[in-house]
């Protein structure tokens, strides 16, 4: 069995959506300072690098990080390359695919290599008609590798209303480097957080040998 961790690294670097907190760690005790232990604080956006988004972020009525349903973040998934540098991702890419019995979907694109300080306008992200079709095939979960399934641009957050209409839960901000396409057993968890609208992720992916 081999693990491939698809997490961004939090650090005070990480690039994050223009106008979001970034993230700082303040130091609020130290043990070479005589304390009894080594104490931090954070600070940051709840869609810190690789992150589930929650319902609520898009709909008033939407579930919280701790009412969503964690069956949906463990379970077989399928990574599959889409050779397309920006724009929205159509059916058509993903023709090549058989996605029959697929219930997760990750989908690597070239902003997996986007280094994690910088940030890239550019990601592709599912376009509705790509949402629509595999929610007919059953997914129930999405992971993309850009900041959003929307444009940076978007105001109408199309793809996001769309996943949520046909109830496809959503994990943005994945690193595949190196991940080869196939299948694997996908974990990663949102922390259990009450009132908020996403929360950091550890994701990683196995291997089913």
């Amino acid at each position: 069995m081999k693990i491939y961790d698809i997490t961004r690294t939090i650090s005070a670097t990480i690039a994050t959506f223009p106008g979001d907190t970034p993230f700082s760690a303040e130091r609020k005790a130290a043990l070479s300072n005589g304390d009894p232990v080594n104490l931090f604080t954070f600070h940051t956006t709840a869609h810190i690098g690789t992150h589930a988004d929650a319902p609520y972020h898009y709909d008033d009525s939407g579930l919280h990080p701790d009412q969503l349903n964690l069956e949906r973040y463990i379970g077989l998934a399928h990574v599959v390359t889409v050779k397309r540098s920006s724009g929205a991702i159509i059916p058509d890419d993903l023709a090549h695919v058989d996605l029959r019995g697929a219930k997760r979907l990750l989908l690597h694109t070239t902003a997996s290599e986007s280094p994690s300080d910088q940030w890239n306008p550019n990601y592709p992200y599912p376009s509705v008609e790509l949402i629509d079709w595999i929610a007919e095939i059953g997914v129930v979960l999405i992971g993309v590798d850009g900041f959003s399934v929307d444009p940076p641009t978007s105001k109408t957050l199309d793809s996001h209303h769309r996943l949520n209409y046909h109830d496809i839960y959503i994990l943005e901000t994945l690193c595949l480097t190196g991940v080869p396409d196939g299948t694997y057993e996908l974990i990663a968890l949102p922390l259990k957080i009450a009132g908020v609208c996403g929360t950091p992720v550890r994701a990683i992916l196995r291997t089913l040998d």
